[in-house]
C-alpha cells in the first residue's frame, strides 16, 4: 500500500530521457525501462497522467534560433511530443498498463484529442493518460503544459523526472562545486533564476499550490521510489 494519501500525479518526462546512450531519437530499450518503471508506480493504485517533450527529436526554441519562424518551429515540436507519446503508449501496453494518448490538436487517425473531463474519466477507469502536444500552442514550453495539465485534471503532485539528480544552484554538469538544494519555495526558486523548470511552470504550481519534485530518471524505480521517500530528490513548495 502507498505511504502517503495522493491518488493522482502528473509525471513530465523529457525527450531527452527516452534517447538512452544516443544523441537523438528514440532507444527502444530505454522506452521499455521507463514503461516498466512507471508500470512499478502504477501498480500502487495511482491515477497517473503523462506529459512528454519532444526534445530528443525537434526542438523549436533552437530551431527559432536558428531563423525559422518560431511558431512553425514550435508546432512541429509539439508534433515530436505525439512520436514519442506513442512510443511510450507502445511500450506500456506491451506491459498490460491501459492507456490513452490524448493531443491538444486534432489528429484523430492516430490518438483522441485532449479534452479534460475525459481525461478524468480516464483515469478513474484505472488508464494511464499520456498528454502530447504540449499546450497546443506555440511559445509554451512542455514544463508549462505539464503544470497546466496537473492544475485542470486536479493532480496532486508534479514529478519532473530529469538527466540530473534535483535542484542545483547552478549547472552541475559545468561545475563541480554545484551544490545540490533539496527544498525550495516557489518564490525562492524564480528569484534565483534556477533553469530546471520553466518559470511559468512553477507559477502555475504556485498557484494552485502544487509541489514539483524534481529527480533522476536514471535510477531503477525512479517513481515509485521518490513517490515512498526511498530516493534523494529535490522539491519546490
Amino acid at each position: 500500500m502507498p505511504k502517503n494519501n495522493i491518488k493522482r500525479i502528473l509525471i513530465k518526462l523529457s525527450g531527452e530521457s527516452l534517447m538512452g546512450s544516443g544523441s537523438y531519437g528514440i532507444e527502444i530499450n530505454t522506452v521499455e525501462r521507463i514503461a516498466k518503471d512507471l508500470t512499478a508506480i502504477k501498480k500502487m493504485n495511482l491515477e497517473l497522467c503523462i506529459v512528454i517533450g519532444g526534445g530528443n527529436i525537434f526542438r523549436g526554441l533552437a530551431a527559432s534560433a536558428k531563423g525559422m519562424d518560431r511558431a512553425s518551429a514550435d508546432y512541429m515540436g509539439m508534433l515530436a511530443t505525439v512520436m514519442n507519446s506513442l512510443a511510450l503508449q507502445n511500450a506500456l501496453e506491451k506491459l498490460g498498463i491501459e492507456t490513452r494518448v490524448m493531443s491538444a490538436f486534432p489528429i484523430q487517425s492516430i490518438c483522441e484529442t485532449y479534452i479534460r473531463r475525459r481525461a478524468i474519466r480516464h483515469m478513474e477507469k484505472n488508464r494511464i493518460v499520456i498528454c502530447a502536444a504540449g499546450t497546443g500552442n506555440p511559445y509554451f514550453s512542455t514544463d508549462t503544459a505539464a503544470a497546466l495539465r496537473a492544475a485542470e485534471l486536479e493532480c496532486k503532485e508534479i514529478y519532473k523526472a530529469t538527466q540530473v539528480d534535483g535542484i542545483y544552484n547552478k549547472d552541475p554538469k559545468k561545475y563541480k562545486n554545484a551544490k545540490k538544494i533539496n527544498r525550495i519555495t516557489y518564490s525562492d526558486f524564480l528569484s534565483r533564476n534556477l533553469a530546471v523548470i520553466d518559470d511559468a511552470a512553477v507559477s502555475i504550481a504556485r498557484e494552485n499550490t502544487i509541489p514539483i519534485k524534481i529527480f533522476s530518471i536514471l535510477n531503477k524505480n525512479c517513481f515509485k521510489n521518490v513517490y515512498n521517500k526511498k530516493v534523494d530528490f529535490s522539491e519546490i513548495k
